[in-house]
Formats: C-alpha cells, structure tokens, sequence
C-alpha cells in the first residue's frame, strides 16, 4: 500500500504546484528596453514642433506627424486586446515550429520602410482621443502599462500563439516586441515628414 501511495502523493503534489513557463530576466530586459525606447524616440522627435509642423503633410494622400501619432496611440491601445487574445488561446507549444521570425529579427521587419501597408479603417487617424496632447497622453498611459507589465507578468507568453498577423505567427513575447516595432515603424515615418523639402521651419528659425 505503501509503495502505491507515495506515487500519488508526489503526482499531487508536482500536478498542483506546475507553473507556467516564466519569461527569463533577459526577456523582460529586451522587451522593456525596447518599449521604452521607441517611447522617448517619439517624445524626442515631437519635442519642440509647431501646429504648422505637426499637421504639415508632404503629399495629399500622407499623414502629418499629427496623424502618425493618433494611429501609434490607437495601436497602443488596440495591442492590449490582441496580447488578451492571444493568451486566451491556452497553451500550444506545437506552434513554436510555426514562429516565422526570432525575436531579434522582428524589429528589423517591422522597421523596414520600403514595405508600405496601407492600414485598416479602426487604425485610421480622426482625432478620436481630442487634441495633440490628449492623444500623446492616451499613447504615454498605454505604453507605461505594456512596459510594467512586461516586467512583472506570469503569464506564459512563450506557449500562447497569434497567427492573425499579415506575416505570421508570433507567440505572446513578440506580440510585445511588435507593438514596440510598430511604434518605430511609424516614428521613422515622422522623421521622413520632417526631412521634406517643404517641411516648416520652426519659430526660432524664422
């Protein structure tokens, strides 16, 4: 009996004790690192310009910077519901064969200018979150979140899979390295409007 016991004791033991895989101290380093500095290279870049620069726009059919940065606010936001989704899927390691790109690459991808997407019609800018300010703030809360979380959550991010994705499957750890490269993405995107010909110059320069 007791050799039957013991089994079963440990088996209950390991059965309620399993945790789900933990992202590792240098994965919550990178994706950290990565949110925040394509946070402060948005704040950077924005430092300083006029309305006339903000909603200045190089051709008929181009964003202003203004409009770059409500479509990176609403994308911040849109992030949270796409991470929910994806873990909400429940665990399926099968799908790590699947990944497309290694974390490293994603940026790259995503930063990639000579690809142009149009987006889809819920990304488009139209002053949903009111003024300049109000949307950089919308933008700045979400991102905070996203960076606290990447720090501190338990969730299994490596066994939780997206494949809803123009290019792929991602697992729940890129679905972060993609909101940071999306935001780049579209900050690279600014810098291109303020590297216009027929940008305004600013105030002091007049």
């Amino acid at each position: 009996m007791r050799k039957l016991i013991l089994p079963i004791v440990v088996l209950l033991f390991f059965g309620f004790n399993i945790k789900p895989d933990q992202l590792t101290e240098e994965e919550r380093a990178m994706a950290a690192k990565l949110l925040t500095e394509t946070r402060d290279h948005m704040l950077q870049v924005l430092d300083g310009l006029s309305e006339e620069q903000l909603n200045f726009k190089p051709s008929e059919g181009e964003w202003s910077i203004a409009e770059c940065v409500e479509h990176i606010a609403i994308s911040e936001n849109a992030f949270e519901g796409f991470l929910k989704k994806t873990l909400a899927e429940g665990d399926n390691p099968a799908l790590k064969d699947s990944l497309v790109f290694k974390d490293e690459q994603l940026m790259g991808v995503l930063t990639d200018r000579s690809n142009k997407v149009k987006t889809s019609e819920p990304f488009e800018p139209s002053g949903k979150f009111g003024s300049h300010e109000e949307t950089v703030q919308a933008f700045l809360s979400k991102r905070n979140e996203h960076i606290e979380y990447i720090k501190t959550t338990e969730d299994d991010l490596r066994n939780r899979f997206n494949q809803d994705l123009p290019f792929g499957t991602v697992d729940g750890f890129q679905v972060i390295i993609f909101a940071a490269g999306h935001s780049e993405r579209h900050i690279l995107q600014m810098e291109e409007v303020m590297a216009h010909v027929d940008f305004p110059s600013s105030e002091e320069e007049d």
